[in-house]
This record gives structure tokens, C-alpha cells and sequence, in this order.
């Protein structure tokens, strides 16, 4: 029986969408205990006695709910954002279709947009990509759309968050301590890119130490001897993509990441980067055709230059939900060699995990909705 007609599978979809409706009706019921408060409150004699009972409003929500007063206020912040500025999705969470986290994403959406008209189009957009995607997704999408349909305000925020870099350290217990920078996006993506590069690389084969735990001695080398001692230095790469509009200069806009995880404005990449330290590719491909990647190659594996590009195009394991670096995953062939051409129509990103399913002919995908998507439809979707 295909996964999506048993019963169980059935009774799985059913139970999450009852748990959604089950949010929207405790997010109801708090906006409705609110606005019956105010009504009350707003006939009571004397602005203090009003400013009293008001106060307590959270906390009366709170004890019916098991909630803090911080968890009330947020909560109604993010019913009354989608109420007022994006009803279809808030009905969509009435009926079961997203569920509270979504709804958390979409407001927090909302919340780093000015202009009604964005508000709308966040409404008219979120709804089918929050209903065919993970949270992890969708957030990531939401962070790409709010860059690209305000980015005069997107840059403002970028420019005035930036003043705020810096680096701190708070000491804990057992003899540990973070030590933690605030920093624009690019430079702590490249950081990190060539941490994790370098400390992939053995040392030798008596070297026990988990990966992190090397990450981390790599960490304090760089920083206070200036050189990796034990661990040879290395470039990481970072891709970003920039429209060509913003490219050449005849518009302001963002660069954003190949996985969709952060933006920065285009001109810090064009001007802030030190190519001796990292090398940063600008992948520049036709709309239609994609044609970076379109030649085809005789052999099986695919090419380090054409490898690459899918590694930087695809960004994640393109499993549903999979967040697997690129560059740690499986060249596949969405079609199987020699069938199926080695090229960049053809090939995808799959962590090991799910390249054997993909094998195996068990990697399905099935919406919150309960609807199947074949799943090219779900992977290139």
C-alpha cells in the first residue's frame, strides 16, 4: 500500500490538523478573553483603576493557560498582526491548514514590514509555501521575501544593526564560558565556512577529537596564535546570489545566501570582502535556460566546476525539510545514469541518508493537507 492511503497514515494527518485548529482556538479564546476585559474595563470608573485591571489581563490569561505573562503577550501580538494584516492565512490556521509555528513565522513576517501592500502579498504568498514546507523553510523563505519586496527598509535595518557589531563573553559554570560575536552575515558565514573546512581535514590518525571539539581548539589557535598550528589553513567558499539590477549598480538590493539562511546588502559583499581570505563565487545564470549548469558530460560523475554549481544551487540535502550542507551530500541523478545525463537539470544534492531512500524508492512527501506530491514535484518545487 503507498505511504498516504493506509489508515494510519490517514489518522496521522487528521491528528495534526485537529492540533492546529486546537491552537487557533486557544489564540481565539485569548483574544476574546482580552477584548471582553477591555470592554469591561473600558466602562470602570478612574484611569488608574482601569490601568490595574488591565495590567492584569496576561496574567489571568496566563493562569487558565499555564502561561507566563511574556508567553501571553506574545501570543496576542502575533493573533491581533495576523487578524489585521493577513486573514487568509489566520483562516487557514482556524481550519487546520498551518499550525501555531507557522503562524509564528508569518507574523514575525509581518512585524519586519511597513507597507500594507506588502502585508497583502505576504498573505497571498506564505499560505502555499507555509502549507507544502517545513517551519525551517518557511522561515528561511520569509527572510528572503521580506529583503526583496521592501529593500529600501531592509537596508536601513542592515546599516543601523551593523553599528552594532560586536563581541562578548559570559562566563559559566564547570570551568566554561561563550564567547560570542555579533556580526554582519557574510563575514560570520565565511568564519565559519573555514572553521568547519579546516577542521574536517584529519590530523592524524590518533586524533580522537569529535568534530566540534576540533572546531573549537581551531577556533582558539586562529585567535590567539594567529595560525592553525596543527591544522593547515584553508579558504572556505561562500556563494551568494545577486540580481543583476543590483549588480550593476542601477538598483539597491540584498546578496543572499545559496540556502536562503541570511541576506546582507549587495555593496558589503562588493566592497567588505577580502578575497585572500575567502574565496566568494558570483554564479550568474539565464532565468530560463540555467545555463551555468546545461552542458552536458559524457561520464557518470559529474565535473569538480559543474559540482560545485549544484553544490552552491542547491545549497541543502533537496530532501523535504533536509538541511544537510551541499557539500556534505551525494551528487544524484534524478534520472539514473546513464539514462539520465550528467548535468545540472539532472542532478541534485541528497545527504547519504536520503539519497538510499531515494534508492530504495521510499522517499515520499506528503503535506500537512494529507494531498501526495510525486516527489520531483516536492524536491524542485
Amino acid at each position: 500500500m503507498e505511504i498516504g492511503e493506509s489508515t494510519s497514515d490517514e489518522a496521522m494527518v487528521s491528528a495534526t490538523r485537529a492540533v492546529a485548529r486546537a491552537e487557533a482556538a486557544q489564540f481565539s479564546a485569548m483574544l476574546a478573553f482580552r477584548d471582553a476585559e477591555e470592554a469591561r474595563i473600558s466602562r470602570l470608573d478612574g484611569s488608574m483603576r482601569q490601568l490595574v485591571e488591565r495590567s492584569a489581563i496576561p496574567m489571568s490569561i496566563g493562569q487558565a493557560m499555564g502561561l507566563s505573562e511574556n508567553q501571553v503577550w506574545s501570543r496576542l501580538a502575533t493573533a491581533d498582526r495576523m487578524v489585521a494584516h493577513a486573514p487568509a492565512c489566520w483562516a487557514a490556521f482556524t481550519e487546520g491548514l498551518i499550525d501555531a509555528a507557522r503562524v509564528r513565522e508569518i507574523s514575525a513576517g509581518l512585524d519586519r514590514l511597513e507597507r500594507e501592500s506588502s502585508w497583502a502579498l505576504l498573505d497571498s504568498k506564505a499560505l502555499a509555501y507555509a502549507t507544502t514546507h517545513t517551519t525551517a523553510e518557511l522561515r528561511s523563505w520569509i527572510k528572503r521575501f521580506v529583503t526583496r519586496i521592501e529593500p529600501d527598509e531592509a537596508l536601513d535595518r542592515a546599516e543601523k544593526a551593523r553599528e552594532q557589531r560586536h563581541v562578548s563573553l559570559h562566563h559559566l559554570e564547570d570551568g566554561m564560558s561563550w564567547l560570542s560575536a555579533y556580526l554582519p552575515s557574510h563575514q560570520a558565514a565565511a568564519v565559519m565556512k573555514r572553521l568547519d573546512r579546516a577542521a574536517r581535514q584529519p590530523v592524524n590518525d590518533s586524533d580522537d577529537r569529535t568534530l566540534p571539539q576540533r572546531t573549537a581548539d581551531l577556533y582558539v589557535s586562529w585567535l590567539t596564535h594567529g595560525q592553525t598550528t596543527d591544522l593547515p589553513t584553508v579558504t572556505g567558499d561562500v556563494a551568494v546570489t545577486i540580481e543583476a539590477d543590483v549588480l550593476t549598480g542601477l538598483t539597491d538590493g540584498h546578496a543572499e545566501s545559496s540556502d536562503g539562511e541570511w541576506s546582507v546588502p549587495a555593496s558589503w559583499i562588493l566592497t567588505d570582502v577580502d578575497a585572500d581570505d575567502t574565496f566568494w563565487h558570483r554564479i550568474i545564470t539565464d532565468p530560463v535556460s540555467d545555463n551555468i549548469l546545461a552542458h552536458d558530460y559524457v561520464g557518470r560523475f559529474a565535473p569538480e566546476t559543474l559540482a560545485k554549481a549544484i553544490r552552491f544551487r542547491d545549497a541543502v540535502c533537496r530532501a523535504p525539510g533536509c538541511r544537510v550542507p551541499a557539500e556534505r551530500c551525494d551528487l544524484d541523478h534524478r534520472e539514473p545514469w546513464p539514462t539520465g545525463a550528467t548535468n545540472g537539470s539532472n542532478m541534485w544534492a541528497l545527504c547519504r541518508r536520503h539519497h538510499s531512500m531515494k534508492g530504495h524508492d521510499v522517499l515520499r512527501w506528503i503535506l500537512p493537507t494529507g494531498r501526495e506530491v510525486p516527489i520531483e514535484a516536492a524536491l524542485t518545487g
